[in-house]
């Protein structure tokens, strides 16, 4: 499934071009998760995710693992024990998802489009001060205000 567009080049040639669209079904998809019910995430929560969750969100979002892992607060070389066990520790676990929620309903507002949201959440907005939407979602705070202003521009209402 995906979205055919047209684009003009120089003078009246086109090129079409085929850009994929993603739909997340369940929270945490983007993670590879497959849990339908909160006490399931939680209990992934706690036991800490796999490592390859963070390579999925990474894969899907063409976010390299080092920006992630940056934006988690997860040092390089935490990172590299975190690869070598094959598991995130709990609190990094629900940061990574919490990340993964933003970037989900970003790709929901822009119809699936997931080039056009992340460059929406990489981009500097003057409501996060300056700040791009998924540096602001570094914490539980910045990211509801994130998660409002989607709410609010999926609903037309002018930010």
């Amino acid at each position: 499934m995906g979205r055919l567009l047209t684009l003009r080049t120089s003078g009246t040639a086109s090129a079409t071009v085929q850009r994929a669209v993603v739909r997340f079904r369940v929270r945490g998809a983007s993670l590879g998760l497959r849990a339908t019910k909160t006490d399931e995430l939680i209990h992934q929560m706690e036991q800490g995710l796999s490592f390859q969750a963070l390579h999925s969100l990474a894969s899907v979002s063409g976010l390299a693992i080092r920006v992630l892992a940056s934006l988690l607060g997860i040092p390089e070389r935490t990172l590299a024990r975190r690869h070598a066990a094959g598991r995130l520790a709990p609190d990094e676990s629900e940061r990574l998802l919490r990340i993964s929620t933003v970037f989900e309903k970003a790709v929901e507002l822009f119809e699936g489009d997931v080039a056009a949201a992340v460059a929406w959440l990489t981009a500097p907005k003057k409501v996060f001060a300056g700040k791009a939407p998924l540096a602001y979602a570094r914490t539980e705070l910045g990211a509801r205000e994130v998660e409002a202003l989607i709410g609010r521009l999926e609903h037309g209402v002018f930010s």
